[in-house]
């Protein structure tokens, strides 16, 4: 199970504001629809068909983010993921490989960690908060939507139930935040994020070490990420191993 979590963490994570889960009733296939019409909007993830069955569904998988209004899909395949040469044949039916080809599902196994002076990281307080963590995600990660007050305002009413959203300060000031998922079979991180300014200074690294505090306090039986190739290095430096490779396929309708 810790495996499945570290491949397909979309289909196990609880769906905050504006996230909805579409689950193949046949189960060969799960999408992950985030707010937007691009095709990082879109995440299909937990791929299971036959030989024969590809070409169709893909063409089902296109007419469904067609209905939803959005311009393509991210693909995550995981090594689960069937039949085998998947890859090659989705390539081959016209999606391209993403600009991060390669990620890794990792599993954290010394989660108690230690921080750098004058850096410091915990949960938001307030919506402020969660709103300039928001704000700190979309510089990093060159988003330019703007942050959706009235959607943050329902997350942060259930912060800390489904999931956990929490900011590191560098004496004194917020300049990274991340996330956290709380499910049954353990916690998911993502979204760690640094202001450009402030990068190389231990608030990454404070931040892993937050929630994998949280994680242990809540009993979590695994704690997970997805790494690509930069954050791969960093990960594995605090603790982290890899226990499955992801290809990441990008399809632009």
């Amino acid at each position: 199970m810790i495996r499945e979590l570290a491949e397909n963490p979309n289909v196990h994570q609880p769906l905050g504001p504006g996230h909805v889960l579409y689950r193949d009733p046949d189960g060969r296939f799960a999408i992950m629809l985030s707010a937007g019409t691009s095709p990082r909007s879109a995440t299909v993830q937990r791929v299971r068909l036959g030989v024969r069955d590809v070409e169709a569904v893909l063409a089902e998988i296109r007419d469904l983010l067609r209905s939803e209004g959005r311009r393509g899909a991210e693909w995550e395949l995981g090594e689960s993921c069937t039949p085998t040469g998947l890859v090659d044949r989705l390539l081959a039916l016209g999606l391209r490989r993403d600009d991060d080809p390669v990620a890794h599902g990792m599993v954290l196994h010394a989660p108690a960690l230690a921080l750098t002076a004058g850096v410091s990281a915990r949960p938001v307080r307030s919506l402020v908060e969660l709103l300039e963590a928001r704000r700190i995600q979309r510089v990093a990660f060159h988003d330019s939507r703007p942050v959706d007050s009235d959607a943050e305002a329902r997350e942060f009413e259930r912060e800390g139930v489904d999931g956990s959203t929490f900011v590191a300060l560098v004496d004194g000031q917020l300049v990274a935040a991340a996330d956290a998922a709380h499910t049954p079979h353990g916690t998911i991180l993502f979204g760690g994020a640094t202001l450009p300014s402030h990068r190389g200074r231990g608030a990454y690294r404070a931040l892993v070490a937050a929630r994998a505090a949280e994680a242990v306090a809540r009993g979590a039986p695994a704690i997970v990420t997805h790494a690509g190739r930069m954050s791969r290095p960093i990960l594995e430096r605090l603790g982290f191993e890899p226990v499955a490779r992801i290809d990441r396929l990008l399809d632009e309708l």
